[in-house]
């Protein structure tokens, strides 16, 4: 697959759970963010950045659960992305971070 296309979906996804954050939309928010986790976690600053967007989704919905998730996964993120992730794994702090997850259908064809 060609790196350009993931990450120009990267951003794309990025870009829509911002705007949905923004909007106070948090479900749509935390999709996006989600999708844009599975894109870039083969990448250590995408990756990093997909979790500072979701500790900022926790932040902004107050969800305390997540802010804990997101600062050790944030720092997971620097030290593991090169070494090993868990394919498909969306990035919340409702799913194990050592978990692999099947790649959601829309994004598959990325990989």
């Amino acid at each position: 697959m060609d790196n350009h296309l993931l990450k120009n979906e990267f951003d794309y996804q990025l870009k829509l759970g911002k705007i949905a954050l923004k909007e106070n939309d948090f479900k749509t928010s935390f999709y996006h963010l989600e999708n844009a986790h599975v894109l870039g976690q083969k990448h250590i600053i995408r990756h990093t950045i997909s979790h500072y967007w979701m500790l900022n989704f926790g932040i902004k919905s107050r969800n305390s659960k997540e802010i804990i998730g997101q600062v050790t996964r944030i720092i997971a993120s620097v030290l593991f992305t090169l070494i090993w992730v868990p394919k498909g794994n969306t990035g919340g702090s409702n799913i194990s971070p050592i978990k692999q997850i099947p790649i959601r259908k829309e994004l598959q064809k990325y990989f």
